[in-house]
């Protein structure tokens, strides 16, 4: 297969399916969001969080611009607690959203809102995803995202809150983790359905958050459940911050196509764990190697992961807001020019 016969989005598929590549793909399973490229775009936060149009264009810089494989428009894991009655502060452009106020201290003041999905921010991210599959004409991979129910009741609730109610109240806790995940799993469809080729499930549980046991006890089920549902749509990433190491063998276990792995792993051990069950993308750094390296650093790593097993390279999380756009386009071409008999090459 000569290189370039593949429109990114079959490239990216053949990689997630181990179907034949013309050269590696390259993605972003979380977002690409730098001051450059809103620059480029003229689409800034807080706007490109809540605007279908600004949404799309900054999403689009990323195949356009950069040269990925596939577009993401949610730049954040706040809209969903936005939805579920948190009080966003969205910010001046140069910070991410945060919570200043959370809609309830008692886990059974909780109501699932009626028809959340026609709330303004869901809508919006709906229609993005529309504008981008039509802009693309269905050749660039499209990311959709949600945020997991452990995530969710964190914001909803407080880490605090939760992780004492583990303990002191393990029946009322997994069911109100339990009811929450309905919002996750009618909100990936509907991305689905509006032109999301995968979709990113972001929840954080991580071993800062949550131990490898209650993860096991409380989380675990409910992720295999939505695997179930969601298989026939497309593939899932289960997206997962920080050393997870303890825990991978959980996690090949639930049912998702793929881990998005950050690069706190042991990348080629985390690879022999999973090979058989559950397809890894990751691991290129983000704080000191895009933002603060150098496009030699870049290429080096690009080839390190690549040769230790992973065919599906990305950076670790969302691209941070000064990783300049020379190291996204480095990283960009070391994979697509990586030989694909690289794969794998490094031995235990």
């Amino acid at each position: 297969m000569s290189l370039g016969d593949m429109t990114p989005k079959e490239r990216v598929m053949a990689a997630i399916y181990d179907h034949d590549l013309d050269f590696f793909p390259a993605i972003c399973p979380t977002s690409v969001a730098n001051f450059e490229c809103m620059r480029l775009t003229n689409s800034f936060f807080p706007k490109a969080h809540f605007d279908a149009q600004s949404m799309a264009d900054l999403a689009a810089s990323a195949h356009h611009v950069l040269g990925f494989d596939t577009v993401m428009p949610y730049f954040s894991v706040h809209l969903e607690a936005e939805v579920l009655g948190c009080t966003i502060s969205w910010g001046d452009g140069t910070v991410m959203p945060v919570i200043t106020k959370r809609p309830f201290d008692r886990v059974e003041q909780f109501e699932p809102p009626a028809n959340f999905l026609n709330r303004p921010l869901c809508k919006q991210l709906l229609k993005a995803i529309r504008l981008l599959k039509k802009q693309s004409g269905g050749e660039v991979g499209i990311i959709g995202k949600v945020v997991g129910p452990w995530s969710l009741a964190y914001n909803l609730y407080g880490a605090e809150n939760l992780l004492l109610d583990t303990i002191l109240e393990p029946k009322r806790t997994f069911n109100f983790i339990n009811e929450l995940s309905s919002i996750p799993i009618e909100f990936a469809k509907a991305q689905f359905e509006a032109g999301a080729d995968m979709i990113t499930w972001a929840d954080h549980v991580t071993s800062d958050l949550i131990s490898a046991k209650l993860y096991e006890e409380f989380v675990l089920p409910i992720h295999k459940i939505a695997a179930a549902k969601l298989e026939n749509r497309g593939p899932i990433i289960l997206h997962i911050c920080g050393n997870v190491m303890d825990r991978l063998d959980l996690i090949k276990k639930t049912g998702f196509k793929i881990f998005h792995i950050d690069s706190r792993n042991d990348i080629q051990k985390a690879v022999e764990i999973c090979s058989d069950n559950i397809l890894l993308t990751g691991s290129i750094n983000n704080p000191y190697t895009l933002t603060n390296g150098s496009t030699s650093d870049v290429k080096k790593e690009v080839r390190r992961n690549i040769e230790q097993g992973i065919k599906l390279i990305s950076p670790e999380c969302a691209i941070p807001f000064k990783v300049p756009n020379a190291n996204l386009l480095e990283l960009v071409n070391s994979i697509h020019r990586a030989p694909l008999s690289s794969l794998g090459k490094t031995k235990s």
